[in-house]
């Protein structure tokens, strides 16, 4: 049966996150990598990677708004940076999300793991957190004694679709506690100590940064246990809280990769990617489950909490970055080409490797082809579908024509086929907006054809074809016109 046919038994769903993992970290994409992977390298084996996949920013916010939404975040309120400490919620409620569609479609929604899409916190009086940077620490102590946890948070994650919501808002922001639900899992009244890692403000009694992930990752495989029993089908959004800071492994992780602290975090998350996988098996489920494993963007490579970024590269010689330029942040690939592994054994054809580009977004147009729904002409409007990449079918034309790349502070590109368009030179950026004259501002241009590092600029060497992706920068960032 193809993907696009009458669909009798809906598969589960499990779309795993990892946070800030490199394309370079994972070891069936990166033969020089430091840290052995077996368990993604399994998922692959077992199913497809793509070596052309991107998140539609470099950095954590708006990368999960595109995936939740199937479309840009810059679309929205947030043009840069990310949301800080007791940020309000970032996603429109005219907004279609995808658990909201799945959960349309007859599907369990759950988010087990990392949120960092905002939240409406249960302040005593009215305050304005937009403003907001971790630096602000006596504004943050400010804002975390006017809340009241004993009340309902509103607006997380049970408000946009999910069923279920175990994690955190931000590990290394207040309230130092997990969330279930609409609640802080107890009371958190006492403060961060200074020597634990993250901004001031209310922790639960004992709290311990190295139980976050086996926490998480207890939840998920009892979520998998409890939903086999049923007989409706699942979708759990699991949301891994690294290797992003804070670096925490546990003592059963410590020194087994060859770099770092950071690379035995990522060992963690390796293991606990097999243990979700084994979870399938022993339920006798794995067969109608695709299971996708991405990260939400590029890595830094800090080799522990307080350090630079790029330590992991020059204590280790490791780059979790591989043959790209940049990292997170950037709207070089580095920042934004990711791992992206999909299995189902069902459908999926065992150790497959597609070379097409693809966006995270993608994810919810292809969700409505696996279920065999159609989604609303107003919804996901930055989204295709990839399903016929993963049943390995042939294409006349690339699927996906063009992505927009967005960088921490605002910094444009585009990619269409093999060439690269960057707005700008340095670490700020130009809008696509056409009352600004950006056609006479220093650029970059790409041919990731025969330069994937991005070492070569042919800004000045091509002006026709940089006047051409220009406009259609422009055009595509005021036109939504992915699936139109």
């Amino acid at each position: 049966m193809e993907l696009g046919g009458e669909i009798m038994n809906k598969p589960n769903i499990i779309f795993i996150l990892a946070d800030d993992m490199g394309y370079g970290d994972v070891s069936c994409l990166n033969q020089e990598s430091k840290i052995c992977t077996k368990h993604f390298d399994e998922m692959a084996s077992e199913g497809i990677s793509f070596t052309d996949a991107h998140a539609s920013t470099s950095v954590c916010t708006p990368s999960r708004y595109g995936i939740l939404t199937g479309r840009y975040a810059w679309r929205g309120r947030l043009k840069r940076g990310v949301l800080w400490p007791f940020g309000r919620a970032l996603i429109e409620k005219d907004i279609l999300t995808l658990p909201q569609f799945l959960k349309n479609s007859g599907y369990n929604t759950a988010c087990i793991g990392k949120w960092h899409l905002g939240m409406d916190w249960p302040f005593r009086h009215p305050q304005n957190t937009d403003n907001l940077m971790p630096a602000d620490k006596a504004e943050i102590l400010k804002l975390d004694a006017d809340i009241d946890y004993s009340k309902p948070i509103k607006n997380g994650p049970i408000s946009y679709g999910f069923d279920y919501y175990f994690g955190v808002d931000v590990p290394n922001f207040a309230p130092y506690c997990f969330i279930e639900n609409d609640h802080t899992v107890g009371i958190p009244n006492a403060l961060k100590s200074d020597d634990m890692f993250g901004t001031p403000g209310s922790m639960i009694e004992g709290w311990n940064l190295k139980e976050i992930m086996p926490t998480f990752t207890d939840k998920a495989v009892k979520y998998i246990d409890e939903k086999a029993e049923e007989n409706e089908p699942f979708f759990l959004y699991f949301s891994m809280t690294g290797p992003h800071t804070p670096i925490a492994p546990t003592d059963e992780f410590k020194g087994k990769s060859e770099a770092g602290i950071y690379g035995d975090f990522v060992m963690q998350l390796d293991d606990t990617v097999g243990q979700i996988n084994e979870a399938l098996k022993k339920n006798n489920i794995h067969e109608n489950t695709i299971v996708i494993l991405t990260s939400d963007n590029g890595s830094p490579g800090r080799n522990g909490n307080c350090e630079k970024p790029g330590t992991v590269m020059e204590k280790y010689g490791h780059n979790p970055s591989w043959l790209l330029r940049g990292m997170k942040g950037d709207t070089w690939d580095g920042g934004h080409r990711v791992p992206f592994i999909a299995k189902w054994p069902s459908r999926i054809p065992k150790g497959t490797v597609c070379d097409e580009m693809i966006c995270l977004m993608d994810f919810m147009s292809s969700c409505a082809t696996i279920v065999g729904e159609e989604l609303p002409q107003d919804a996901a409007v930055d989204s295709f579908d990839i399903t016929p990449y993963l049943e390995r079918k042939e294409v006349e034309q690339p699927i996906r024509d063009h992505i927009i790349h967005h960088g921490l502070k605002g910094l444009y590109g585009i990619r269409k086929g093999e060439w690269k368009l960057i707005l700008g030179t340095g670490s700020g950026g130009f809008s696509p907006d056409p009352e600004v004259n950006i056609f006479d501002m220093p650029g970059q241009l790409y041919n990731l054809k025969e330069d994937i590092g991005e070492k070569n600029n042919l800004y000045d060497k091509y002006p026709e074809l940089v006047f051409e992706l220009t406009s259609l920068l422009i055009k595509y960032s005021k036109d939504s016109t992915a699936r139109k």
